[in-house]
């Protein structure tokens, strides 16, 4: 993961979106993939935002590459041998998770003045 964010152009990126979304869950320690799946999809649902299995995964890896995250499996509770995959921030993680949120923050910043200059430009 680069130092710095080199912003788009325009509006953020869904897997950068989904990035900032998965570090925040798993500091709130909501840490297994589909439950993380279904929190997001009962978050955005009120906005018509329904992220999809491939991208939120694909996000988590992408955090894993990035040294942010590590999975742990765990035995399901009340389960004998079923195991889910956990995730938690790898050693020196947090730090970097920390680092990419405020990176994501000024371009969210800038996102959302480019909405309101086109909501006041073109329905004023």
């Amino acid at each position: 993961m680069g130092e710095k964010r080199t912003p788009s152009g325009f509006l953020l990126k869904q897997r950068a979106f989904l990035k900032l979304y998965l570090i925040t869950l798993t500091e709130q320690e909501r840490l297994y993939g589909l439950k993380i799946l279904d929190l997001l999809r009962q978050e955005f649902k009120p906005y018509g935002y329904r992220p999809n299995h491939s991208e939120v995964y694909k996000a988590l890896h992408d955090l894993i590459e990035d040294g942010i995250l590590q999975q742990v499996k765990r035995k399901k509770e009340g389960m004998k041998y079923q195991e889910v995959v956990y995730y938690r921030f790898a050693d020196g993680g947090y730090e970097k998770a920390k680092r990419y949120k405020r990176q994501l923050k000024a371009e969210l910043d800038r996102c959302a003045a480019l909405i309101r200059k086109a909501i006041e430009d073109n329905f004023s």
